[in-house]
């Protein structure tokens, strides 16, 4: 939705004394601007040059603490120790079941959708 701003009344005209009044202001206040703001100040002197020398921050330097080197290796790959499981067998759209028994791999191939 977009709103809009809609003024309730019209801006009220002037009246030809305070449209004059009006325009001599603006005629004042432009003289007055002009003024102040009609050159650019000259620097007479020039100022030394001096080396800038980069900030350094006063404070103590603290060591962090040494815990030796420990070397980051590759884990060892997971591998089935045990005989409990005989297989993974596939029951229906890739779900990987555990088989225990040679019935059981039986009862899965025998399985239909």
């Amino acid at each position: 939705m977009i709103y809009g701003y809609i003024p309730k009344s019209k801006p009220k005209k002037l009246t030809k004394a305070q449209q004059e009044q009006k325009h001599q202001w603006l005629e004042a206040i432009n003289k007055i601007s002009l003024k102040r703001y009609s050159h650019s100040p000259v620097i007479k002197t020039k100022l030394p040059l001096k080396k800038m020398v980069p900030f350094h921050r006063e404070t103590p330097d603290f060591k962090s603490l040494d815990t030796g080197f420990i070397p980051c290796t590759k884990r060892l790959q997971n591998s089935y120790t045990g005989d409990k499981i005989k297989g993974i067998g596939t029951m229906h759209k890739s779900n990987a079941v555990p088989v225990f028994t040679d019935n059981e791999a039986k009862d899965i191939s025998s399985m239909r959708r």
